[in-house]
């Protein structure tokens, strides 16, 4: 992909509209469109656009903002507006300043500088997510419901599972964007659903997943649902998690695997593993973002609660998935789809990183239950919990240098002035729960 092979694309294929995509800090997905006789200024990363108008990006006194596309990113969108022939395309962009630097604020940015240092180590990050989302019924005014089309559970088939056929078109919508979708299934919760895509680097598997969100949200509206990536909309069943599965590369090489030991996993994965349970408290407010968040990170709903890793059970925060070889990987179970995927990768990144800078050996795996032991037993072992609200984990953040040092400081003081907002928001309303449960009692 470059400029030529784009600008020749484009008149091939009439391609009359080009959305420049970015992400805000909280991982909401931006868009500027332009036309065709516009694109080649936009390839020499000639367009501004006013930064003060997105969050947290910058103050009004300093507004002026380049989007430099990466042509790597060029997608033409399979969907066509009624009664017109022509078509949209789009490409991801990073975002500089008006001095023409990397801007500090852009979540691309903090992913790259991740990655960036990784690769001074020797090393890529490869990632693969599995994304859940609920699909609800719309309203008669279009607006979203919390009723499911369906009372199915895992893996069940039509006529249960009556998501299927929009979880179909959802596939071969993201297939033609150039996905290689590995699994597509109804998840536990009823209305609820899963799509897995093969793995790719860390910077790749970011754009996928906001590409993924957007792509899903269309065909679902297009089949009169609603799409959310809410990790917990509904009390009382599973919330949607993204797990990731994380490894390292250098020189091709899976460096996770080590044949020569009796787990088949090398030194470097578990001081990795090391790295992320260290900071895991400090990173769950980043890929737990949300008030929400914590209504999933809940006992008894599958979800990771305690900080512990494990060969079989999915109660800890970290799995080893069986498979060897190249397939040798870590599962991070507590990220969710609400989270900006630049920034959830970079955090996981530099912990693991910090790992195996510091040779940071974790405690031995817990293969029972956890959910099942008492606090006794749990402090016996040494197993912390992950916080339990949104207000402790940015506490934590602020407390964990190196998850700042991870986001810069530009995207960490506007992330936590978000964050302590939102949970100031939320504190001071009165909810149903309370009226039902205190306003005869007392």
């Amino acid at each position: 992909m470059n400029k030529e092979y784009i600008m020749q694309k484009v008149k091939e294929e009439n391609v009359k509209f080009i959305r420049l995509q970015f992400t805000d800090i909280m991982g909401v997905l931006k868009a500027i469109s332009i036309t065709d006789d516009q694109l080649e200024k936009a390839l020499d990363g000639e367009l501004m656009f006013d930064g003060s108008s997105i969050e947290g990006f910058v103050r009004i006194e300093e507004s002026d903002m380049y989007l430099k596309p990466d042509p790597s990113t060029f997608l033409i969108l399979p969907w066509i507006s009624p009664g017109s022939s022509a078509r949209t395309a789009r490409i991801i962009c990073d975002i500089f300043d008006d001095k023409g630097q990397p801007f500090m604020g852009c979540p691309r940015y903090c992913l790259k500088r991740a990655c960036e240092e990784a690769a001074s180590m020797g090393y890529s990050m490869q990632v693969g997510p599995e994304p859940e989302f609920f699909l609800f019924e719309l309203d008669e005014n279009g607006m979203p419901t919390l009723k499911t089309q369906d009372k199915a559970s895992y893996f069940d088939l039509p006529p249960v599972d009556k998501g299927e056929e929009a979880r179909r078109d959802m596939v071969e919508v993201l297939q033609t964007l150039g996905f290689e979708i590995e699994a597509a299934h109804h998840e536990v919760a009823p209305g609820q659903h899963e799509i897995d895509f093969k793995y790719n680097d860390a910077l790749r598997t970011a754009d996928s997943i906001v590409t993924f969100r957007i792509a899903v949200r269309i065909v679902a509206q297009r089949h009169g649902l609603h799409a959310t990536f809410m990790p917990k909309p509904v009390f009382g069943i599973n919330g949607s998690g993204m797990h990731m599965h994380v490894s390292l590369f250098s020189k091709g090489e899976n460096v996770f695997y080590d044949p020569s030991t009796p787990d088949g996993l090398s030194e470097t994965c578990k001081y990795f593993i090391g790295g992320v349970m260290k900071h895991a408290r400090a990173n769950a407010a980043i890929t737990n973002p949300s008030v929400n968040s914590y209504k999933r990170l809940v006992p008894g709903y599958e979800a990771p609660v305690y900080i512990a890793w494990s060969y079989r059970n999915r109660s800890p925060l970290i799995r080893i998935p069986a498979k060897r070889g190249i397939s040798t990987r870590i599962e991070v179970r507590n990220p969710d789809p609400s989270c900006n995927p630049y920034l959830g990768l970079a955090v996981i990144l530099k912990a693991g990183l910090d790992g195996i800078k510091n040779k940071i050996m974790p405690p031995e795996p817990v293969d029972q239950n956890i959910f099942e032991m008492d606090l006794p037993e749990r402090k016996k072992q040494g197993i912390e919990s992950l916080p339990e609200n949104l207000y402790e984990a940015v506490d934590e953040l602020r407390q964990d240098k190196l998850i700042q040092e991870a986001l810069g400081p530009h995207i960490f003081d506007r992330f936590v002035l978000a964050k302590m907002k939102e949970w100031e928001n939320y504190s001071s309303r009165v909810y149903d729960w309370e009226i039902q449960e205190y306003l005869e009692k007392f």
